[in-house]
């Protein structure tokens, strides 16, 4: 029997079954599952039991992503948690960029272990039209994206992702954004935050982020040479470890 999936082929949600640890994996804004799943493999070869979530509106249509308000991404994350607290007695979030905003916020707001948050931006563009967004959205349904500064060759030619930015959804990660930047001194749970240094989000959006985190348990890494996705660049295994040996540490205590 043949199925008609609305999801972009090789963008689907995974789950990779393992011990009573779990790791959800929380993409990007525009991005897909596909841009953790390295990851996921990596951390279920270690034991773990690994959720790729899919957000609201990604990986299907962009016209969808139009619709999605930034509360349902949370949603997905908490929903994702419940379907790992099946089955796992410890979660941990793993977020890229906008799923390292996502991460940091179930942080806050759900029983997480502790956070792991990959090239997470603190501040959006300095752009005037961000001021203008909603409006603007009604008009200039869509933004062009800059060329990839994903290194890796390979990686860069399987990278799933929605082609354009759609400005509606713009106006919600900036809604997200300001909702995280309020929550951040709330945050009790360890973090762990990794950003490159030759990202074209700058590094500095971590170390504003660390700044402004309260909790005892906190850590920035930087890393040299990898673009945005450090999830599936050059030093993607170096990310790998990292993020393995602060569940590893967390988990046993």
């Amino acid at each position: 029997m043949t199925t008609n999936s609305l999801i972009m082929p090789g963008a689907e949600p995974f789950y990779f079954p393992g011990n009573k640890i779990g790791c959800l994996l929380i993409h990007g804004f525009t991005g897909t599952p596909k841009e953790m799943r390295w990851m996921g493999k990596y951390l279920n070869q270690k034991g773990y039991s690994v959720y790729g979530v899919r957000l609201a509106g990604h990986a299907t249509r962009i016209e969808d992503m139009m619709r999605s308000k930034w509360q349902d991404w949370v949603l997905s994350v908490e929903e994702g948690i419940d379907i790992l607290k099946t089955s796992c007695s410890q979660v941990f979030t793993l977020g890229l960029s906008m799923g390292g905003m996502l991460s940091l916020m179930a942080a806050n707001w759900f029983d997480i272990k502790g956070s792991v948050c990959m090239s997470t931006p603190y501040e959006l563009s300095q752009d005037w039209r961000l001021r203008f967004i909603k409006p603007l959205s009604l008009i200039i349904p869509t933004v062009a994206k800059e060329k990839s500064d994903i290194r890796d060759e390979e990686a860069l030619k399987a990278h799933l992702d929605y082609p354009v930015y759609p400005t509606r959804a713009v106006a919600e990660l900036e809604g997200l954004q300001k909702e995280m930047i309020r929550i951040l001194p709330e945050i009790k749970k360890p973090v762990l935050l990794i950003h490159s240094k030759a990202d074209g989000l700058s590094y500095i959006n971590s170390e504003k982020i660390y700044n402004r985190l309260t909790c005892k348990d906190k850590e920035l890494i930087l890393i040299e040479q990898s673009g945005h996705v450090i999830t599936e660049d050059i030093e993607r295994m170096k990310v790998f470890k990292k993020a393995e040996n602060f569940i590893q540490r967390l988990s046993k205590s």
